[in-house]
């Protein structure tokens, strides 16, 4: 059985890990190839613990919800892949890409990974679900402020980032109702994967 790559997108607070999770244990019990996890958030959670210079500088502007520059994020991405991607292991990427810039340099990265047959799965939740999941999860970079700021980077740049993919070789989108329960949405993932 080939590898297969899947670029998981959803706002904050739309189940992307535990379907994520689901997904990597369904993958093992089906053909037992390892796989590659490469999730920027828990890139950026490691590099805050470092307490430098571009912790400190991280950890404010994750916390005011706002973006971190794209030569870092691409960085902290593509050293993921560099010393943990083969070409036996399923990829699983959370978080990257957030806008075009990202999306032009993950094409090529595919492409020098040779990578095909790469699914875009976006796990779809209104505003008004986020914000209310998010609130409920109450985690502390969660403030009203920072939920209102995430929310709109979300639907104004990482959804043009999504839809990047639309027409390109290689590429499928696969959209998923993500205000189901959580088996519902596996579900609907595996059929639309047709796995």
């Amino acid at each position: 059985m080939d590898t297969h790559t899947y670029i998981f997108f959803g706002p904050a607070g739309s189940g992307k890990g535990t379907q994520i999770n689901l997904l990597t244990e369904y993958l093992k019990e089906k053909d037992g190839k390892p796989y590659v996890y490469a999730g920027t958030g828990e890139g950026f959670r490691s590099l805050i613990k470092t307490e430098n210079f571009t912790s400190k500088i991280v950890k404010e502007k994750i916390e005011k919800g706002e973006l971190v520059p794209d030569f870092l994020t691409t960085t902290i991405f593509t050293d993921i892949l560099i010393n943990s991607l083969d070409e036996d292991k399923h990829l699983m990427t959370d978080g990257y890409p957030r806008n075009i810039t990202q999306s032009e340099s993950l094409v090529s990265m595919m492409e020098f990974f040779k990578r095909e047959n790469v699914k875009v799965i976006y796990i779809e939740v209104s505003k008004e679900e986020v914000t209310r999941r998010m609130l409920l999860r109450a985690r502390h970079d969660d403030t009203p402020e920072g939920i209102t700021t995430r929310i709109n980077i979300f639907f104004n740049e990482v959804v043009p980032a999504m839809n990047y993919f639309k027409d390109k070789p290689n590429f499928e989108i696969v959209q998923i109702n993500g205000e189901q329960t959580v088996e519902a949405v596996f579900e609907e993932l595996k059929k639309k994967l047709k796995l």
